[in-house]
């Protein structure tokens, strides 16, 4: 009885191997058709990159105490500008910073999922050619007793 089995290779693989592992610059619209896209997406990264620094932060917080002694008059008027000039403008590139080292995180992830599949495929690779291998044993092993069979 012969071992009919013949490995079908999924096409998904050699499309992986070819791309590799998604990162946050790839599903930006850098390399769009479109150049409205294309620039917009350039000029927001670029905003982004230079507002996203504690750098900014620092000159938005130099910014907004420049405008405190005309806000110390009340309690009230303090309140109102430490709400809405101190925090929006120090928080908002603390924001983008954290977001950032985060994006950075996720690539990361995603960077050790791909290698981690990829070992996997290899993994189940060698054990198609040790299962091909065995089949081949056995194949022989079921030809030893079909003749046996025969001689008797």
């Amino acid at each position: 009885m012969p071992i009919n089995y013949t490995h079908a290779v999924h096409p998904r693989l050699a499309e992986r191997k070819a791309s590799g592992p998604t990162k946050t610059r790839d599903v930006t619209r850098l390399h769009h058709p479109n150049p409205i896209l294309r620039f917009n997406a350039r000029a927001g990264l670029a905003i982004t990159v230079v507002v996203g620094t504690m750098w900014a932060a620092y000159v938005f917080a130099a910014i907004a105490l420049v405008s405190l002694p005309d806000n110390i008059h009340s309690k009230q008027e303090l309140i109102l500008w430490i709400s809405s000039s101190f925090l929006q403008l120090v928080l908002l590139p603390i924001i983008i910073v954290g977001q950032n080292i985060q994006a950075r995180a996720s690539d990361k992830r995603a960077e050790d999922t791909y290698k981690d599949a990829d070992a996997v495929l290899h993994e189940s690779v060698e054990i198609q050619a040790h299962l091909k291998a065995q089949d081949a044993e056995i194949e022989k092993i079921l030809q030893m007793v079909e003749g046996m069979r025969s001689a008797s």
